[in-house]
């Protein structure tokens, strides 16, 4: 035992002294590195060293086998400034080309630390480092500008570890993508593209890498769009190239560029006719390729281009080509453009196809391509390829060649283009009978789906009808058609019946019971909004509507608001069904009597009085319209809601709380408070001491449409202010003001135009000045007539209750004292004796004539 522990020992201290023996070592050797580097600096710059190109080859080579593992972050400084004296002495003398090359193949190694706080430390000189080795694409050498694109790369590739020595570390994955970043690297790599005319497969290496630093940084993207990346990009995208990658490369560059850069720095570069017929000679090019990838990459990005430089497009004449191949293979067309194009209906042509009706969406924003498109004839295209199957001619079905799902996302696509350009070209749409197209669509989705209850082939959603989704988006083509008020769009609807179509659409909709689908709901507020929009004007449409119309609207009145705020657009069905009434009953007293006697006031009432804020200012100006029918008085004054409150009594309430939101002064009883300003706001006290200008309204005038007060005033004039049922005192107090509301309203304009006068400096002639305050003298007048009046209001009703208190306190009084007699009676069955005198005295007194007496007495 005592042998192997001396045996042990000398082991265990051989261990540690080889360890400390390490560490020292390793310190000397960073040490005579660090200075070694020092004296290969000094070699290559002292002037009496300068020309002694073995030793520096000897020197750097040395330098380089010690730095194989990767450069220390603390001698970037030093090797940048090596690379630049080897840089500039390639240029006499290509010995040093190999070394430069050598520690570019270095520099792809992960930088090196000896302690954690250095990449902090040596960021800076890490930055500097990276923007000295991107310049030095300067040197026209193919190896070295090679490598220097490798090493580039590399940064995105994971890099195998080294063994390293003890006390180094390899720095953090994301560290030099960091260091690169904040660098001048990838703007030195794009301007260096017009150095590499003659090396076409070092810049076709440079468009990858470029490729790969603006998809994988903003920052990237920043630094080459200040270099003009983009325009550098469009000038060099069409240069021969027979594996076609400069172009492929080049567009991802663009669209990188375009999605992670500023859109307006982009489009400010691309403003030039140079890049734009750049573009459409590359775009053209792309057609012959057999992948469309790089079509429809230069698609988005023409896309993009046509949202603000619109012109350049149409002046170049490529917009005409981008609207003759959108309208390619529904039109036969002789255009040059079309002679070499070929479609294969893949997948890759079907979203060239999509894209190419979406640009036609984008490009509808400059009305001067309204032209191109008559030329073209896009309508008929668009109209041709929404058709369905059975409406086609056999030359057209032959030509058909996309798949089932491809063809129905189509005419969706052709549906939402027609609804952003039919408005620009109404005459186009109607001589290609456009109505009827859409007419027949409609009429087409609702046969092959009646119920609504499959699922849609490309938009699969909870709920949506094989055909819901043509429906929805046919609904909307006619309400952008409808919108743009053209009688003679809408007369050519009402000719072929769109009122009984739309009206038997919504019943079958509302039939099923499946009312909580998005898709429905929306279809359901277009219908109703393409009604209103026909009907408004028209006494021979409010007709047409009829009764059949008038049960519809009933119907969903009666569905009431509980869904109102559910997010699914039940708020927007409640308004279009409102606007109904409005635009489609009031007016023709047909409907409005059928609509009477349904119940619809009422159902407006009971919206009114339990719905939404939001809807109240839309349900009283209807009521108030049909207020001008004398059958409609009747309705509201027999009015009851769930509590048992008249019509009259909601009225005056909503007239309590528009007063408290706009925060009018009122007493505690809401009576007038400030006779010189009976009606006026907070917003309106505010606004006294300012002059506006001539075309703006005054807050007097523009508070009419903005509250309820003018609407509920308008109704009660109707309906009158005398003997209206269900009202408590603090209602008359309320009803004084708006019986006085017009008076007050005209005190207040010529008050507001007093005040212009004075803040404008203008002094009226005396018998002006004598009316203005006599008309101000007989509002406060009024106001305090009224206020006298709801005074007396009140003491009345004081009295009433004071009344009402001593008659209570009466009965609770008498009530008592009955309460005392018949205690007492109880008591004289206490004595417990047989004599039956008692007994009979007792029950004379329980007889009614005694007991009268008794309280007579009392």
């Amino acid at each position: 035992m005592e042998t192997g522990a001396v045996r042990r020992k000398p082991d265990t201290l051989v261990v540690r002294r080889t360890r400390i023996s390490d560490e020292k070592q390793h310190i000397h050797q960073l040490h005579n590195k660090s200075f070694e580097l020092t004296q290969v600096i000094h070699l290559l710059e002292d002037p009496l060293t300068a020309n002694l190109k073995e030793r520096h080859l000897f020197a750097l080579k040395k330098l380089l086998r010690r730095s194989q593992i990767g450069f220390i972050l603390k001698e970037l400084t030093g090797i940048a400034t090596i690379l630049n004296i080897c840089a500039e002495k390639a240029k006499d003398h290509h010995e040093y080309l190999p070394i430069l090359c050598e520690a570019l193949k270095i520099c792809s190694l992960p930088f090196l630390k000896e302690k954690s706080s250095d990449e902090l430390n040596y960021a800076k000189d890490g930055i500097e480092f990276l923007s000295h080795m991107g310049c030095l694409m300067r040197v026209p050498d193919a190896d070295v500008r090679n490598q220097l694109v490798d090493t580039v790369k590399s940064f995105y590739n994971s890099v195998a570890p080294i063994e390293l020595l003890d006390g180094l570390q390899v720095t953090s994955p994301g560290y030099r993508l960091q260091l690169l970043e904040h660098s001048d690297l990838a703007q030195t790599l794009l301007l260096s593209m017009a150095a590499l005319e003659n090396q076409p497969n070092i810049k076709l290496k440079l468009l990858q890498t470029l490729q790969f630093l603006s998809c994988s940084s903003d920052r990237n993207c920043v630094l080459m769009l200040n270099a003009r990346g983009v325009e550098t990009m469009c000038l060099h995208m069409n240069e021969d190239d027979p594996s076609n990658q400069t172009l492929l490369r080049s567009s991802d560059i663009l669209w990188n560029l375009l999605e992670r850069g500023c859109r307006e720095e982009v489009t400010a570069q691309l403003n030039s006719m140079e890049c734009i017929l750049s573009l459409k000679e590359a775009f053209l090019h792309s057609f012959g390729y057999s992948d469309r990838q790089v079509t429809n990459v230069l698609l988005m990005i023409i896309t993009a281009i046509a949202e603000t430089l619109s012109s350049l497009l149409i002046e170049s004449l490529f917009a005409k080509q981008l609207v003759v191949l959108a309208t390619f293979p529904e039109l036969k067309n002789h255009n040059p453009t079309m002679c070499n194009i070929k479609i294969n209906y893949s997948q890759e042509d079907f979203q060239t196809k999509k894209l190419l009706l979406n640009l036609l969406v984008v490009m509808s924003n400059d009305s001067a391509v309204a032209q191109i498109y008559k030329e073209e004839r896009v309508i008929l295209a668009l109209l041709t390829l929404m058709k369905p199957p059975g409406a086609l001619s056999e030359w057209q079905t032959m030509t058909r060649d996309w798949s089932a799902s491809q063809q129905e996302a189509l005419q969706l696509q052709a549906l939402m283009t027609l609804a952003s350009i039919t408005p620009l070209m109404l005459d186009n749409y109607m001589s290609c009978q456009g109505n009827t197209c859409l007419l027949l669509l409609l009429d087409w989705c609702v046969q092959q789906d009646a119920e609504f209850d499959h699922v849609n082939t490309v938009c699969s959603s909870k709920g949506w009808g094989d055909k819901k989704v043509q429906v929805l988006y046919c609904v909307r083509v006619l309400r952008s058609v409808t919108s743009t008020g053209d009688e003679s769009v809408k007369q050519d609807l009402c000719d072929q019946g769109i009122i009984n179509q739309l009206l038997g659409i919504l019943m079958q909709m509302e039939a099923n019971p499946d009312d909580d689908d998005v898709v429905t709901i929306e279809i359901m507020t277009d219908v109703q909004l393409i009604l209103a929009v026909l009907c408004e004007t028209d006494m021979h449409r409010k007709e047409l509507f009829g009764s059949e119309g008038v049960e519809m609207v009933v119907h969903f009145l009666k569905k009431g608001f509980h869904k109102f705020y559910g997010g699914l657009g039940h708020n927007k069905l409640t308004l279009t069904t409102i606007d109904c009434v409005w635009s489609c009953i009031v007016g023709c007293y047909t409907t409005e009597d059928y609509f009477l006697a349904k119940g619809g006031v009422c159902l407006l009432l009971d919206l009114l009085s339990a719905g939404p804020q939001r809807i109240h200012c839309i349900v009283l100006a209807t009521v108030l319209e049909l207020c001008e029918n004398p059958n409609t008085l009747p309705h509201i004054l027999t009015w009851r809601d769930k509590a048992g409150h008249t019509a009259p009594r909601i009225l005056l309430q909503l007239w309590r709380e528009e007063e408290a939101e706009l925060k009018v002064s009122r007493n505690q009883h809401g009576g007038i408070a400030d006779p010189q300003g009976p009606l006026l706001s907070l917003h309106q006290r505010g606004q006294e001491q300012q002059s506006l200008p001539s075309n703006i309204p005054s807050p007097a005038v523009l508070e009419l449409s903005e509250n309820l007060r003018a609407k509920i005033y308008s109704i009660f004039c109707k309906i009158g202010f005398q003997g209206l049922p269900g009202l408590s005192a603090m209602h008359y107090v309320t009803l004084s003001i708006v019986r006085r509301y017009l008076d007050f309203k005209v005190g207040e304009v010529w008050q507001e135009i007093n005040r212009e006068l004075s803040l404008e400096g203008v002094k009226p002639i005396s018998p002006d000045q004598e009316a203005l305050s006599t008309i101000t003298e007989i509002m406060e007048d009024t106001a305090r007539r009224v206020t006298s009046e709801q005074s007396s209001i009140m003491e009345q009703h004081e009295k009433e209750e004071l009344s009402q208190e001593e008659n209570m306190y009466t009965e609770i009084k008498a009530r008592w004292k009955q309460q005392e007699l018949t205690a007492k009676s109880s008591k004289s069955y206490g004595p417990k004796t047989p004599k039956s005198e008692i007994l009979k005295e007792v029950k004379a007194w329980d007889r009614p004539p005694f007991k009268a007496a008794v309280q007579d007495n009392s």
